[in-house]
């Protein structure tokens, strides 16, 4: 696939490097940063503006198939997406930072009038990040949350504790509750499918697919008991902080918020009706301290900074917060938060990827989730209608992938080897990133 990205900053470094190898990549942006690309990656380069109907002629837009534009600028991204879209009908994908230009443009999209002045996908980061730390807040210990089949399965991460029952125990051992599966484990830096034989260590993240409330089984079994998230502290009023109080809000969450700006925090207060608002720095301990930061269930730290948030981060940790939430923009850091104690890191990048892999895959293909900074896809298939039916055991994958969930009309199954797979089935299917092509491509000539 020929793809152009409009924007050489961080963001489109991570498409960048997400999508150069398997698919012919155009960048344009200006003189300044070509260097920090073509120095990292293979790709083409055009200096200008996409906004510019010729920069997009010399960037060979018409052989193209997919635009997306991630500019810092939304209005430049806007009406660079709406240019190229005018000038050759590509599918075009839009980053914004403000919510009104979200709703706005997807309204334009499912206009009865004017068809052609829209843009097929608008992606807004904040609220993709928003999304992803409520799902982990509201399920005790996870280290991720995906929903699926319209939140009647799901995708869960757990670490295991050393004084836990799993340690040293074969996963054909443990006892895991029926309609659940272990897909994948992570140990140390290396993310690995396991088999029934495989023995679970201390420190292991294990991720498990399976019908939403045989997880909750699961979870009260071996992780959080009856241990549940009352009080929550986010450091950082900002958009991401905002939301996500509102968000809380109605759950009824006891919630604190810690911002640095006095004008921010008086608009905050009025935005706010169930959410004590504190002026100061999340960096201060003494503040912390008196706050009683301490004794929250969960912290969550999303200010635009990351050296900030990890400051933050290690101070709730010191104060004796179980469990600490932290917002990382560098893609490197995320590793680097996990190995000095932080519990969870979450990127815009990550998020943003993710609903970018869903819509390049192919019509019947579509990437749900990442999991682990990459490491690990979830992948969405619907199976031809003509499709021969087989069992799980007789599927000949190319690479190591677990079938987690099939979706068949109304029901959800979380299949064994002897379930059967059908035409019109849609798969959900784990596996490593490195594996995801090869079984992609088998699924699409059966």
């Amino acid at each position: 696939m020929k793809i152009i990205i409009f924007g050489a900053n961080e963001i489109g470094a991570t498409i960048v490097s997400q999508f150069s190898k398997e698919n012919d990549i155009t960048v344009i942006d200006n003189e300044r940063k070509k260097s920090d690309i073509q120095d990292k990656f293979d790709v083409s380069y055009v200096v200008g503006s996409a906004s510019d109907i010729e920069v997009l002629k010399t960037a060979n837009i018409k052989d193209a198939e997919l635009f997306i534009a991630c500019t810092d600028s939304d209005e430049l991204n806007i009406i660079a997406c709406l240019t190229a879209k005018k000038f050759c009908n590509i599918c075009t994908m839009c980053f914004v930072k403000k919510e009104g230009y979200k709703s706005s443009l997807g309204y334009a999209k499912d206009a009865d009038y004017n068809s052609e002045f829209y843009i097929d996908y608008v992606i807004w980061p904040e609220e993709l990040l928003t999304q992803e730390i409520f799902r982990i807040i509201t399920v005790a210990k996870a280290l991720d949350v995906e929903n699926f089949a319209n939140g009647r399965a799901r995708l869960l991460e757990y670490k295991i504790a050393g004084n836990s029952v799993l340690v040293n125990k074969t996963v054909k051992s443990c006892g895991f509750p029926k309609e659940t599966l272990i897909v994948g484990i992570t140990r140390g830096d290396d993310l690995f499918i396991p088999s029934g034989e495989t023995v679970l260590q201390e420190d292991d993240k294990v991720i498990f697919m399976g019908l939403s409330h045989s997880l909750d089984v699961l979870a009260g079994m071996f992780f959080h008991e009856k241990e549940l998230v009352k009080k929550v502290v986010i450091i950082g009023g900002g958009e991401v902080g905002l939301r996500l109080a509102k968000n809380l809000e109605a759950l009824k969450y006891k919630l604190k918020i810690v911002e640095k700006s006095e004008a921010r925090c008086e608009f905050l207060a009025e935005e706010l009706s169930n959410t004590l608002v504190i002026h100061g720095d999340g960096t201060d301990l003494e503040l912390l301290t008196e706050e009683e930061i301490g004794s929250a269930d969960v912290v969550v730290s999303v200010t635009n900074n990351d050296e900030k948030n990890l400051l933050c981060s290690l101070m709730a940790k010191q104060l004796g917060v179980n469990r600490v939430i932290s917002r990382v923009s560098a893609a490197p850091n995320a590793s680097l938060f996990e190995k000095v104690g932080i519990d969870v890191t979450i990127s815009m990048q990550t998020a943003a990827l993710n609903e970018i892999k869903s819509n390049v895959c192919g019509p019947n293909i579509g990437i749900l989730a990442t999991v682990e900074q990459g490491k690990g896809e979830v992948m969405n298939i619907l199976l031809p209608q003509d499709y021969e039916g087989k069992k799980v055991m007789d599927l000949k994958l190319p690479a190591k992938g677990v079938i987690g969930i099939i979706q068949r009309r109304n029901r959800v199954i979380i299949p064994n080897g002897a379930t059967q797979v059908l035409g019109d089935d849609n798969l959900i299917i784990f596996t490593t990133s490195e594996n995801a092509t090869l079984i992609r491509e088998y699924f699409k000539v059966k």
